[in-house]
């Protein structure tokens, strides 16, 4: 995953690249295809690239919680017993499962052949000739294709001259895909982290360019790294999911390595940013809801790193840098949205920031990029895609709005400040990913002649506002074939979200296009606990107002169907990681409205997680959900949502739900115990009410034994 300012957008403390391609706004580099089977995204840039990390502020779409239960010792030798006994019934539970899905499963052999070859047959056709991103070093570029990292003359590069930098495979990594690439200024070393799909922590290995590249260092367990000078790397130690740690090591005659910052507090998760001008390195320490920035001087890079403005409750804000002023962007002030400030570099408290630019309300901030002379800010606003352009030169903003069709950015690496164009992508999740630029000499937006992808011309998006228990307008996103007939009568496969403040995913997937051709209609629910509006979006619908993000997944559903796209017996829900908890608890309160729904890595025990102090990243995650041991009224509440605590006996849609055993954010163990209650209160109700025709609803666990719950192989993707 990676880091960037994207990432620190988010405002989460650490996210990481789940079924998406971003990170969080940490991350992101772009559309990369690292072996042309896998789609992980690769963060080249500045700020990052994973499809979430989601970090500092995600990737994407995941809930946090490791599931290394059971890691205290206990103390009595009864509870010994207890704990033999519960893990005997946990294996029982996890092999009865695995038999289950091995039976079920079979009887979709032939769906699932039909399905794998239209799949792969919509990749080769939109992805193998998407490219992969390129990072620009004057007359050089880098870029990373099949599990290498190649570098050509800018003139060259579509020529196929090419010189092979590194290879996975050939240094014992076969297993692992390239998630980052830092390199230094006089492109002497390159910096790349390394991650396999089963493992949350990735390697970074520094390898010395020039005639015969060679392998100078590997570090284990790092999360984010930049380069400080030519030869003084500075990167974060993770252990547990947690980054607290800060070291810098050089690549001089006399190596070493110091631990250079330490974050005493559990809520909070560290990273390092480099500003575009390379001026500054930024320790940037975020919880949930509140930040602190060190810099370190990329001149004396061994000096101590000088405080930007102490953390203060419920302050955000990050760092870049231009011309000895540090630019700011922050929650500082009325309203508590994003805006960008300046302050001088010797003077930096906030009591001397000065407004730049505010956003206008309910506008999110996706990105910020920095150059020379100007600033790029990537907007949403009311579903729709804006770039503005702010000129320090001309004092002056330029916002121009972006294709109707595009719902994501993806910003290109653009190490040189003084560049002249900033490149990036637009996507949606049925247009594969389209290169534009902008260039600051013309002031204008150039669409780019790419490969011969072909133009997806058949699908219509309509943006609606469905009005929510307190009249809120709640956005939805949705997609169908122009030449459907009797909309009601199609499929509709409705998607949601809403926590961390993080987007939905709306980047470009293979199988939504194959649901478009086949008639499916696709929605996108923007709701509360997302960050779709901006950051009090976030806020109304966490802690003690998730309920309403419930409330808006029904009233979209409800108008949806009233306006004809599809009806309840057509309907399915599908969400991913904390996206199952409004999922799930719709379906306990709601159930008529849908008639499947399919679940991945999702979080469905929230108050039993929430109660368990031991693992990893509950202390950080009470900023989400709330405390619920010091807090009765807390716990209250969040009992009366939690998927797994309202189960009942009534009628269930059928459900289908992918784990990943060696998840270290989503408890299996609390997959494993929603799925036995769901089954019981379907039978049981079945049971009760045997009329002529009822109906027994399809409840299915598929437990995978290898990936995790960050990272998806293009493989893995394809069988699920």
């Amino acid at each position: 995953t990676c880091v960037g300012l994207r990432n620190l957008l988010q405002g989460l403390s650490f996210s990481v690249k789940c079924y998406s391609k971003h990170n969080h706004l940490q991350t992101v580099c772009l559309y990369s295809k690292i072996k042309h089977q896998k789609c992980h995204i690769l963060d080249c840039s500045g700020g990052t690239c994973t499809h979430w990390t989601v970090p500092p502020g995600s990737i994407v779409p995941w809930r946090f919680f490791s599931c290394k239960e059971g890691t205290k010792i206990p103390s009595k030798r009864k509870q010994n017993t207890s704990i033999t006994t519960s893990q005997h019934l946990y294996k029982d539970l996890l092999k009865s499962e695995q038999e289950n899905w091995n039976d079920i499963s079979s009887g979709y052999k032939a769906m699932t052949k039909s399905i794998k070859e239209k799949l792969e047959e919509l990749h080769k056709k939109y992805m193998f000739n998407s490219g992969s991103p390129r990072i620009r070093f004057g007359e050089n570029v880098y870029f990373e294709e099949n599990g290498c990292i190649f570098l050509s003359k800018a003139d060259d590069v579509d020529e196929g001259n090419v010189d092979i930098l590194f290879n996975t495979e050939d240094l014992g990594f076969s297993d692992a895909f390239i998630q980052r690439i830092r390199i230094s200024t006089d492109q002497r070393y390159m910096a790349i982290s390394l991650k396999s799909d089963n493992s949350e922590e990735a390697t970074c290995v520094i390898l010395k360019l020039g005639n015969f590249p060679a392998v100078e260092k590997v570090i284990p367990s790092v999360f984010s790294f930049e380069w400080a000078t030519n030869d003084v790397l500075c990167y974060t130690s993770q252990k547990n999911l947690k980054c607290q740690n800060v070291f810098m090591t050089t690549f001089t005659n006399q190596k070493h390595t110091e631990l250079v910052y330490t974050e005493p507090d559990a809520r909070f998760f560290v990273d390092i940013y480099c500003t575009k001008d390379r001026r500054f390195l930024t320790i940037n320490s975020n919880s949930k809801t509140t930040s602190e920035v060190w810099l370190i001087d990329c001149r004396h890079p061994f000096k101590l790193p000088a405080l930007v403005q102490a953390r203060t409750k419920g302050l955000i804000y990050h760092i870049e840098h231009r011309n000895d002023e540090l630019y700011i962007l922050t929650t500082y002030g009325e309203p508590a949205e994003y805006k960008l400030m300046k302050a001088p570099v010797a003077s930096s408290g906030m009591e001397n920031w000065q407004l730049v630019y505010a956003l206008e309300k309910k506008t999110k901030l996706v990105d910020l990029e920095m150059f020379s002379d100007h600033c790029i800010m990537f907007l949403k606003n009311a579903g729709h895609l804006y770039l503005n352009v702010i000129s320090f030169v001309s004092h002056s903003v330029q916002s121009i709005k972006l294709p109707a069709w595009a719902c994501e950015f993806e910003l290109e690496s653009h190490p040189e400040h003084t560049t002249s164009t900033c490149y990036f992508q637009l996507t949606s999740p049925v247009h594969p990913p389209k290169r534009f630029a902008y260039s600051f000499k013309e002031n204008n937006l150039i669409e780019q002649a790419v490969q011969e992808v072909p133009i997806i011309t058949n699908c219509h998006t309509t943006r609606l506002l469905a009005k929510s228990k307190d009249e809120t307008s709640v956005p939805i996103t949705v997609f169908h074939n122009m030449n459907s007939k009797e909309l009601r009568r199609k499929p509709l496969l409705v998607h949601v979200y809403g926590a961390y403040g993080i987007d939905l995913n709306m980047s470009f997937k293979e199988e939504k296009l194959m649901l478009i051709e086949e008639g499916w209609i696709l929605a996108y629910c923007h709701v509360r606990g997302g960050g779709e509006l901006g950051l009090s979006w976030h806020k109304d619908g966490c802690q003690q107002n998730k309920l309403k993000g419930l409330h808006d997944l029904k009233a979209c559903i409800t108008l949806l169907h009233e306006l004809g796209f599809s009806q309840p017996k057509y309907t399915a829900l599908a969400a991913a990681s904390a996206g199952g908890v409004l999922a799930g608890a719709l379906c306990n309160t709601d159930p008529e409205l849908i008639r499947a729904m399919v679940l991945q890595a999702p979080f469905v025990d929230v108050l039993n997680t929430m109660m368990k102090t031991h693992l990893p990243l509950t202390i950080e995650e009470q900023e989400e959900w709330g405390n619920p041991l010091a807090d009765e009224k807390c716990m209250r509440y969040i009992k009366s949502y939690c998927p797994y605590q309202n189960i009942k006996t009534q009628c269930y849609p059928s459900v289908f739900i992918t784990a990943y055993e060696n998840d270290q954010r989503i408890p299996l163990a609390g997959v494993l115990r929603y799925v036995q209650k769901l089954r019981k209160a379907a039978l049981d109700h079945a049971s009760k009410t045997s009329k002529k025709g009822n109906w027994i609803p399809n409840i299915i666990l598929d437990i995978q034994a290898s990936g995790s719950h960050c990272d998806s192989s293009w493989e893995d993707s394809l069988n699920e």
